[in-house]
């Protein structure tokens, strides 16, 4: 792999909402996002600063990590949320236990396949921070026609909860939870 997989720094946040925006344009964007492309061009720039500084290098809340090939380009992306429990997420249920709770995911096409290996380091990196800030589950949310990603975050390891939840819009559609504990990632 030709990246370097590190987190975000806080005076980045011109390349984290160029990256956003671009995530945003992908013809599956509507299946793995919560916001349109409008929606986010539209933020003002105190958004992008406030959203980078919250998940830079060194924060404990989240994190966002990045692959950054030797042109200084961003391949791909993926951030951390912190779900403390007791917490209510983004469907206003209760979190049970403090997790993980991955977002944001998106590499981009000419970053995409086994090959390159961008999508597979950065969620080496996103569990490993994971784990040694003292979390045992990591969740993600995939729409249920989002094959391609579901595919993969299989292969990372993640399996079924069992939990659904409805997919944003009125069409019926569901997202399907994916969990990974601590014991079996390190078990692999």
């Amino acid at each position: 792999m030709n990246h370097v997989i590190r987190s975000i720094r806080a005076d980045e946040w011109a390349k984290v909402k160029e990256l956003r925006l671009d995530a945003l344009k992908d013809p599956v964007a509507h299946l793995a996002f919560l916001e349109t492309y409008e929606e986010s061009l539209a933020k003002p720039d105190a958004f992008w600063q406030e959203r980078a500084a919250g998940a830079a290098e060194g924060t404990t809340e989240r994190q966002q990590f990045i692959a950054e090939d030797a042109d200084g380009v961003w391949g791909g992306s993926v951030a951390v949320l912190v779900e403390e429990a007791g917490s209510r997420d983004f469907n206003d249920v209760v979190v049970e236990q403090r997790q993980g709770h991955l977002v944001a995911v998106y590499v981009r096409p000419e970053h995409r396949g086994s090959a390159a290996g961008v999508t597979g380091a950065l969620f080496d990196a996103a569990l490993e921070w994971s784990w040694r800030i003292g979390l045992d589950r990591v969740r993600l949310f995939v729409h249920e026609k989002n094959a391609r990603a579901e595919a993969f975050y299989r292969k990372a390891g993640f399996v079924p909860s069992g939990r659904t939840v409805a997919a944003p819009g009125d069409a019926g559609e569901l997202e399907l939870e994916l969990v990974i504990e601590r014991a079996d990632a390190e078990a692999r």
